[in-house]
């Protein structure tokens, strides 16, 4: 199941992206599908052509998981 992600990268905008799986503890680098800036974009530093980046952890200050449709579901309790 692919996670829609919002990578914050150091000194640079955030990049938007999915992830295969969740990263590893021992792994060296993220490998992010798709990327794109916040508003669809394309990053200006990738080719037009570019489908996966490969960032490795020193670059990247924190990921943020992004919900996916089912947990975007409000379920609210109305007392009537």
């Amino acid at each position: 199941m692919p996670y829609t992600v919002l990578l914050h990268l150091l000194n640079e905008d955030s990049v938007v992206g999915e992830l295969e799986s969740m990263p590893e503890p021992n792994q060296q680098f993220v490998e992010l599908k798709s990327p794109r800036l916040r508003d669809g974009r394309e990053v200006s530093y990738l080719l037009a052509e570019t489908n996966t980046v490969l960032y490795p952890w020193n670059r990247i200050h924190c990921i943020e998981i992004m919900p996916t449709e089912n947990d975007e579901q409000i379920v609210t309790f109305i007392r009537e």
